[in-house]
């Protein structure tokens, strides 16, 4: 189940469509052989970028559907699956 409602998809597209073109950025600033710290500096805006988008995911996750899977006494298995995603998340 699915705990982003629309205008959170909306806020989240516009990120994803904003990381899309800084990627696009770092590919041409690569081709045109850039300063190799701006290129970094790039690098680590969409890292940040992607985090934002990921601590946002996730927050709605455990609002949502894990808050739902604990009210209904399902939590363990939804628990479970939210560590094994946050041990890949903090990698």
């Amino acid at each position: 189940m699915n705990s982003l409602c629309d205008l959170d998809k909306k806020e989240l597209t516009t990120r994803l469509r904003r990381i899309e073109g800084q990627v696009r950025g770092l590919q041409r600033m690569v081709e045109e052989d850039k300063y190799c710290v701006d290129i970094l500096h790039q690098i680590n805006a969409v890292q940040g970028g992607l985090k934002k988008v990921g601590l946002k995911i996730l927050d709605k996750h455990v609002h949502g559907c894990v808050q739902r899977a604990v009210k209904d006494e399902e939590g363990d298995d939804v628990i479970n699956e939210l560590m094994e995603v946050l041990a890949k998340f903090t990698d």
